[in-house]
């Protein structure tokens, strides 16, 4: 297919959202749940089918040379697909963010007004790697009232077809919109750069995947795009740390999946309690594999167990079994180390002191910034928001993790009983 033919599929598909996100917002939160729950249905009905075409991928992963952490962010099995179906249901039990009044007044001439939250009307969505963001994005935007066109990586175009078929056939079932939740079938550049541009029938992009395709749709994006960036995410172990617990954290941050966005990049630690510290770390992270790259500091105590960083170190998201340590003198070398290197992701202070704690929250400027909470827990489903669209590193119009509510605009309501404007008007 030519790059004509190509950008002739995809305007189409556009076309065809912004029809479906008209039908979209006559649906009842009843109507949506009711689509939602048959979605689940056919995701569990379908497990065969989607296991087979992630095999495809995962068989293609490995012959590409994908690494470990890679393969797993790919993988699905019995217990993912459950899980993604439980979380659809999960969705479905959320209370429906569209027409929630956000607040309201009346103006002395008696002109009653409202602020509604509604849906923000069709939404790009380029990712790379995970097919259970295929599902996520789907329900979530469903259920805030969205079409959503999906444009997922080669890696994963097997299984984010099966998905995406399960989801459709479910939801048809129950009345779902044609062409409510479209993905489109080929993984050229070409169909970024599309949809990109297509800013008449797209009102917002979310690229989810490596910087490269980030810079890419920010460069070309002719429509708002909210932005996940990398995951250079810190854990700052403060000297009124408790040492049982700060193990435990940076162990969990780091090696429960190093694959993900969430997971511990750097692991700063105060210079007080380094000595003590790092020889304990040190061994939870040799047994799991990790890779320890430290400053002079950290080689001096750690020795043979860790390798010299590197300035590069400080702005790398390994998404493996690798983590860059640095012994600081104070919470505040800590902070401005956090603030120049950080992707404003999720941070996070480990100690017992509360005055500390809340400085440190407050001097971070990141989107989710944690005190005593392994990082792992950034993460929609842990906030209680259900399924997640991504984590924005973002300050408008959405930051941190992305659920229904930031998948909503809102519009104002006026109401009145004749009033006109050219009587007392001085402007």
């Amino acid at each position: 297919m030519d790059k004509q033919e190509i950008k002739n599929v995809i305007l189409e598909m556009g076309a065809r959202a912004r029809a479906a996100a008209h039908a979209l917002t006559i649906l009842s939160a009843d109507k949506k749940n009711e689509i939602l729950r048959a979605m689940a249905a056919s995701m569990r009905e379908q497990e065969a089918a989607i296991l087979e075409a992630n095999a495809q991928d995962i068989a293609a992963g490995e012959s590409n040379g994908l690494n470990a952490a890679m393969l797993d962010r790919l993988r699905l099995n019995h217990d993912r697909i459950e899980a993604i179906a439980t979380g659809i249901e999960e969705v479905a039990a959320l209370a429906d963010p569209v027409g929630e009044v956000l607040t309201e007044w009346t103006r002395p001439n008696d002109v009653h007004f409202e602020q509604i939250r509604v849906p923000i009307g069709v939404i790009g969505i380029i990712y790379e790697s995970r097919p259970n963001v295929t599902s996520d994005a789907a329900v979530l935007c469903l259920k805030s009232g969205n079409a959503t066109i999906l444009r997922g990586g080669s890696e994963a175009i097997h299984s984010n077809k099966a998905i995406a078929a399960a989801l459709q056939s479910g939801g048809e079932k129950a009345g779902l919109p044609a062409n409510a939740i479209q993905l489109i079938p080929f993984t050229d550049r070409e169909s970024v750069s599309v949809m990109a541009s297509m800013d008449q029938w797209l009102d917002v992009i979310i690229p989810r995947g490596g910087k490269g395709l980030i810079e890419t749709v920010v460069s070309l994006a002719r429509m708002p795009v909210i932005k996940h960036y990398d995951g250079i995410c810190h854990t700052y172990i403060d000297k009124h740390a408790e040492m049982a617990m700060a193990v435990a954290i940076a162990d969990d941050a780091k090696t429960h999946k190093p694959g993900v966005c969430n997971a511990l990049e750097t692991l700063l630690v105060h210079r007080d309690i380094a000595a003590d510290f790092l020889p304990q770390i040190a061994e939870v992270y040799k047994s799991k594999g990790v890779e320890m790259r430290g400053d002079e500091s950290v080689i001096e105590i750690l020795g043979s167990d860790a390798l010299a960083a590197t300035e590069e170190d400080w702005d790398t998201e390994y998404l493996d079994l690798i983590i860059s340590i640095k012994v600081v003198d104070s919470m505040a070398e800590a902070v401005e180390h956090i603030n120049t290197h950080s992707s404003r992701h999720s941070d996070c202070i480990v100690t017992s002191d509360g005055d500390r704690a809340q400085l440190f929250m407050t001097q971070v400027d990141s989107a989710c910034v944690f005190h005593n909470v392994s990082t792992r827990f950034s993460d929609g489903g842990e906030f209680g928001f259900g399924a997640e669209i991504g984590i924005s590193t973002d300050k408008l119009h959405a930051r941190g993790p992305m659920a229904l509510r930031e998948l909503t605009s809102y519009q104002y309501r006026i109401r009145g009983d004749g009033q006109i404007r050219s009587k007392n008007a001085t402007t």
